[in-house]
């Protein structure tokens, strides 16, 4: 390794941000081109699904060919074959006449990978796990898709100081200030679906869009739904909705088809999936099939119960509260549920980085325990 390495691995992870909202299910992917004597020569990123990989745009700036140049990117260039959405890169890399190349991080996927070893093999000297760490949290969705086979869940909520959600009246507009909202909303357009419960959807008739945010994707709407209650003129339902984004019912076997084929009638997608014993939607059974359909990041905005839910079954990968100096004593937390009896039972979590502030407000990250620790 170099010592210029470091810092083009970090401007492609730079670029790579770029592609945030507009990729999945694939990863982001920055590219930078260098020559010999270190002078920046080409560079380009992975703009959208079906768009060309971030290798493919950096060489089509230098007609593909670049003698005995360095080429960095934040992950492994892909050697696939078969009927796929792009061409390989690694062979576009060997034609260009690649000397060096710089991986951040090698591609979790077996049928992608392998694409540094074909091109070690062929004579390319191949360095890896430049700011490894920071690749892999840049793609972090991409990665628990691949190696877990389900999307990667985020639990959000804005709270006040004693981390209620709503006051005892249900009424929650607005607990913070307008930066912390604004970037609620970035967060949103990053993950490519969101999902609440349909007490969310009944309560407070969300839009469930991105708003605020330039050039902004609205994710795909998704309802935990055991008995399809989702009411016919809600605004997630793409008929009344002002987005084109899909909106997914999630329910059971027990859900009446009469509310199924009134609900899909108004451009929602009914999934049933298997029930729990409670009789409510089995999410890890449901957060298998989002994977089947590459969906690979979940916004989950509550409320309590579904927060509760999906840290009872091991699917929350990072909490992000938005945390207002208010004290609300009374009202719906942003977990609810039976709680835990003993305080040894608790789920364990660790901050992720320090609390940022946002106006008056703070933003707190955390992940599970063992996450962390595996990160580590």
């Amino acid at each position: 390794m170099r010592p210029e390495d470091d810092r083009w691995m970090a401007r492609c992870i730079e670029l790579a941000r770029r592609g945030t909202g507009r990729t999945a299910p694939n990863p982001l992917v920055g590219c930078a081109i260098v020559s010999p004597a270190g002078e920046l020569l080409a560079e380009g990123y992975h703009a959208r699904l079906g768009g060309p990989h971030a290798e493919a745009v950096a060489l089509r700036k230098l007609g593909g060919r670049a003698p005995g140049a360095t080429m960095y990117v934040n992950l492994e260039p892909c050697a696939h074959t078969g009927r796929r959405r792009t061409a390989p890169c690694a062979p576009l890399v060997l034609e260009a006449g690649i000397a060096r190349l710089v991986i951040g991080m090698l591609d979790p996927i077996r049928a992608h990978s392998g694409g540094a070893a074909w091109l070690r093999r062929k004579g390319v000297e191949v360095v890896t796990g430049v700011r490894r760490a920071e690749c892999a949290e840049l793609n972090a969705a991409f990665v628990t898709w691949a190696r877990e086979g389900r999307p990667r869940f985020t639990l959000k909520a804005a709270v006040t100081l004693d981390g209620r959600i709503a006051t005892r009246t249900g009424d929650s507009k607005w607990i913070t200030g307008e930066a912390a909202r604004r970037d609620a909303h970035r967060l949103r357009h990053a993950h490519q679906a969101i999902l609440v419960g349909v007490g969310t959807v009944r309560a407070d008739d969300p839009r469930l869009t991105v708003r605020g945010v330039r050039g902004g994707v609205d994710p795909i709407r998704i309802v935990l739904d055991s008995r399809l209650r989702t009411p016919p003129d809600s605004r997630v339902l793409p008929a009344n909705a002002e987005s084109t984004a899909r909106c997914i019912l999630a329910t059971t076997a027990a859900a009446p088809a009469a509310r199924e084929r009134r609900l899909a009638a108004l451009g929602a997608e009914v999934w049933r999936v298997r029930a729990t014993r409670q009789g409510r939607v089995d999410v890890r059974a449901l957060a298998r099939r989002l994977a089947a359909a590459e969906i690979v990041s979940v916004l989950v905005e509550g409320g309590g119960e579904v927060h509760a839910t999906m840290l009872a079954a091991g699917l929350a990968d990072e909490v992000r509260l938005y945390v207002a100096p208010r004290v609300f004593g009374a009202g719906p937390a942003w977990v609810e549920g039976r709680g835990v009896a003993r305080v040894a039972a608790a789920v364990g979590m660790r901050l992720a980085g320090e609390p940022e502030r946002l106006g008056e407000d703070l933003v707190v990250r955390a992940v599970p325990a063992r996450r962390a620790r595996r990160a580590g």
